[in-house]
């Protein structure tokens, strides 16, 4: 990390421009369009994905973009390769931009529990997998909330849904809801690269999984798990989660042998140190802690403000990865907006601190917005902020605070087409 610029001298009345700048770095280089572009090249008749060329004068080339980047990944790799080159595929997005034209067949799924949409959705992609040869390929552009997005589940809808809402309630991690996924769901753990076979496919994949683990990136529609039910069973009883018939279960283990590569194009990592190389333009001394932080939203906001307190003048710590929420009551809010609650909760009175926790992705849980910015005087009442946090009801908490005019602390930046896990971000002033 180059030295910080020492002819600055950030001041605390001058925070939500630092945020602001802060944010935008970091959303920027998980933007999905360049990290597409960065992997997928075209000269003449031959594309080369990663280091995997492909002649398309000797077959189909079939592009499926999942998840909530899947939009901009597609535009991308059509941009590179051209519309002509492309003989089928599909986009499957939570969200579909209005009045845009897209170069595929593009479908809305239910996000994050999945639904008929999604159901009907992936039907249609699978259709443009049908029939294809050895000498075709299978694009596969993936991104974070694919799991939801993209599914064929063993199960009945109603009991896949009440499995999925029972588990996202019960505070495990994503590695976890997923193991149980791939057990229950004809297209994940390399259920879809089997579905495409004889055809080879390949995989440019956004991370939205803290330590990048493939298999649990959109459940792994393109890589193989040797996981097995009993995986899935302890999870579950883990978590005191009511088992459903067993009897629809996923049936076959083998491995495919169709898939080229899986290839990581964006993860936290890259963000976070944008983010902390901002940082140090503005004049901070930044210092990346990690980018694998788990954990209860609301111990790592009491963690968060800890740190706050003990770090030094003029610096700015960062933290990337993805918290887990355990539902008590029937508020609105998200992971980050309870990290942040707790962490103006455990920073009450201390001055010129600023904790920041946002979704790269700009829809927090339940809220609709990216998360909220904390300072030592967003809580003046400790037991009234506990009581909304005790609740879940951490946006309530914020919107109330914002409509009373005291100032602004809710990060509303509408969906931002990428999803790389969320960001916390420690501010301290002189």
């Amino acid at each position: 990390m180059p030295p910080c610029n020492s002819k600055l001298m950030p001041h605390f009345d001058q925070r939500q421009a630092h945020i602001q700048a802060i944010i935008a770095a970091a959303l920027q280089t998980a933007d999905p369009h360049t990290a597409v572009r960065h992997h997928l090249h075209k000269q003449g008749n031959q594309i080369t994905v990663g280091s995997h060329p492909f002649d398309l004068a000797n077959g189909r080339l079939i592009i499926l973009s999942i998840g909530k980047a899947a939009v901009p990944m597609a535009l991308a790799a059509v941009d590179v390769v051209g519309e002509a080159a492309v003989s089928g595929g599909g986009i499957l997005a939570k969200h579909l931009p209005q009045n845009t034209p897209l170069p595929l067949p593009a479908y809305e799924g239910n996000h994050p529990v999945p639904g008929e949409k999604s159901i009907a959705a992936t039907q249609k992609l699978l259709q443009t997998v049908q029939n294809l040869t050895e000498n075709d390929l299978v694009l596969c552009l993936i991104s974070g909330g694919a799991s939801a997005l993209f599914t064929q589940p063993l199960l009945p809808l109603p009991i896949w849904q009440e499995l999925t809402q029972a588990l996202l309630a019960s505070g495990c991690t994503i590695q976890e809801l997923n193991t149980v996924r791939r057990q229950f769901d004809a297209v994940k753990a390399g259920g879809l690269a089997r579905l495409a076979a004889p055809a080879q496919v390949i995989s440019l994949i956004l991370s939205d999984v803290v330590g990048n683990d493939l298999a649990s990136i959109g459940s792994g529609p393109t890589v193989a798990s040797s996981e097995t039910l009993a995986d899935a069973k302890a999870v579950l009883q883990r978590y005191g989660v009511s088992m459903p018939d067993f009897g629809h279960v996923r049936t076959t283990t083998q491995p495919p042998t169709n898939i080229l590569d899986n290839i990581i194009i964006g993860s936290i990592q890259q963000s976070a140190q944008a983010a902390a190389a901002q940082a140090e333009k503005l004049g901070f001394h930044a210092r990346l802690l990690t980018t694998k932080l788990e954990g209860e939203a609301r111990e790592v906001g009491q963690f968060a403000a800890a740190l706050a307190k003990d770090a030094p003048p003029q610096s700015a710590t960062l933290l990337g990865g993805e918290t887990t929420v355990t539902l008590r009551g029937g508020g609105v809010g998200g992971r980050n907006l309870e990290t942040a609650l707790a962490a103006a909760i455990g920073l009450a009175g201390w001055p010129n601190r600023a904790i920041i926790g946002f979704a790269t992705d700009g829809d927090d849980g339940t809220s609709g917005v990216a998360g909220a910015t904390v300072t030592g005087q967003t809580v003046s009442d400790k037991q009234d902020a506990l009581a909304y946090l005790n609740n879940n009801d951490s946006y309530t908490f914020f919107a109330r605070r914002d409509g009373g005019g005291n100032g602004r602390t809710l990060i509303q930046t509408g969906p931002t087409g990428t999803n790389v896990n969320d960001l916390i971000i420690i501010l301290n002033y002189t």
